[in-house]
């Protein structure tokens, strides 16, 4: 087994949410030697050679590593990805009491298979918003939380109780029926755990935005008092561990493959083809990889694709190595090129139906290369021609997909950049099963080969670009 796969293991198992995800990726930067910036400071001691990095929301992240070759106005390399997947997301006010239990408000996020999630060992991960005092002084930060044990679960009903269920299928309303139970009244004293003031006490001492056994919870794993929480951001996840599995060991088990499968292989990629002294020596532009939040919901937000956040950070880099020329970064977007790195539909066994004829992506069948003349994917013939010219040189395999005329498309972050910034642009991604499933499978094999041509991508697209004598 490659050893990008046991890392893409360890990676998801280390990211249940969007900001553990970006918590991960700085770590795996840092040990590689990329040194983090910060927005809210000038960048003027960008220096060829260099690699570097920064985050917005602690959700997305930016890396780079400028080539020893570089001057203002050449091209950017860049993959992009996201770090979210559907899931849901615990209300502001969560706190709800029904027939003796103690139940969770969530909300859902994205467009995810919300009967995965019933009957499954389920917890809570996030951020949690901490007051902090140190010598009088008091001050706000960000902790990651995450309950390890599982706390919660969405409970099916039984057949006895709806025959139809069997002859018409399982029908969700989801809000009556994705509601998580937390614990029962009966063990109500367990409230008293908590003391103190908590946010949305009442004047008469009981929480009424959350239980309190919730919120003694969410303090333990923040190692703060309840009285310290300010606010969180959290969500519920699946307790059980990605794993390789399969009778072969030919498949990778796991949540969130869609799109931290990409994400991972696209830093991989970065860290790799610059992992050497010598790696940038003869680069004239800058490899990047972007990875943004919000993706499964439109990306209109201010850490997602929609927002200036890529070019911000293309125009801040031009500007750090001029200073005269306002034109230089219109010139570099010109000579720039996209990866949009999503995963894509395998054929399935049992619904071949669903894949148009002569586009039936398989496991094992390396990157896909997306399709789509309504421009819900922002591949052309020139952008999908460089990026297939490497998997050949490798002797990689490359697939196609076109989705069938009689079937709506999704899109990805691709259009959203290539429209915005005005970037070539061509959209991959890896196949994967049961995508949007609280547990989703894709094949080992295309890890490996995810991770070989996007590597392969930055190390030799500046080369090959200079070959393709066509305006894009």
């Amino acid at each position: 087994m490659a050893a990008v796969v046991s890392d893409l293991v360890d990676f998801l198992n280390a990211s249940p949410t969007a900001f553990h995800a970006v918590d991960e990726a700085k770590r795996l930067l840092k040990a590689a030697g990329f040194e983090q910036l910060s927005e809210r400071e000038e960048w003027s001691g960008l220096q060829p050679g260099r690699k570097y990095f920064f985050t917005r929301n602690h959700s997305a992240i930016v890396a780079f590593a400028i080539g020893a070759k570089y001057v203002a106005g050449n091209g950017f390399h860049i993959i992009g990805a996201h770090t979210d997947s559907p899931c849901l997301k615990l209300k502001p006010v969560t706190k709800i009491t029904k027939g003796g239990y103690l139940e969770v408000g969530v909300q859902t996020y994205g467009g995810g298979l919300w009967y995965t999630w019933f009957d499954r060992d389920l917890t809570i991960a996030g951020r949690v918003l901490v007051r902090e005092k140190k010598d009088g002084v008091v001050s706000y930060g960000h902790k990651l939380v995450r309950v390890q044990e599982p706390i919660m679960r969405i409970p099916t009903l039984a057949i006895h109780l709806d025959r139809t269920m069997s002859s018409e299928g399982l029908k969700i309303n989801n809000q009556n029926h994705l509601v998580p139970v937390l614990g029962t009244l009966i063990k109500h004293e367990m409230q008293k755990l908590v003391k103190g003031n908590v946010p949305g006490e009442s004047s008469g001492g009981e929480n009424t935005k959350h239980h309190p056994l919730l919120l003694q919870l969410i303090a333990k794993e923040a190692n703060c008092e309840v009285d310290e929480i300010c606010d969180f951001e959290l969500q519920l996840c699946d307790t059980q561990p990605s794993v390789v599995a399969g009778a072969m060991k030919e498949f990778i088990f796991s949540g969130r493959l869609d799109n931290l499968c990409m994400s991972f292989c696209s830093l991989k990629a970065l860290v790799e083809s610059t992992s050497t002294d010598h790696s940038l020596d003869n680069e004239s532009g800058v490899r990047m990889v972007a990875l943004f939040d919000h993706e499964e919901v439109g990306s209109d937000s201010a850490q997602g694709a929609g927002s200036p956040a890529m070019l911000d950070a293309l125009t801040r880099i031009t500007g750090c190595f001029n200073h005269s020329n306002s034109k230089l970064l219109e010139k570099a977007i010109q000579r720039s090129f996209l990866v949009s790195a999503d995963m894509a539909h395998a054929l399935h066994p049992n619904y071949m139906e669903k894949h148009e004829e002569n586009h039936q992506p398989k496991l094992h069948g390396g990157l896909v290369i997306k399709h789509n003349a309504n421009q819900r994917y922002a591949t052309n013939a020139v952008t999908a021609f460089i990026f297939r010219e490497i998997a050949e040189r490798h002797q990689l395999p490359i697939q196609d997909f076109v989705v069938r005329n009689d079937m709506a498309c999704g899109s990805t972050i691709g259009p959203i950049l290539s429209s915005g910034v005005g970037i070539r642009t061509v959209d991959i991604g890896a196949p994967q099963l049961s995508m949007h499933s609280i547990r989703e499978m894709c094949a080992v094999d295309d890890v490996n080969y995810s991770y070989e041509h996007l590597k392969a991508y930055f190390e030799e697209f500046t080369e090959l670009d200079n070959k393709v004598k066509v305006d894009c």
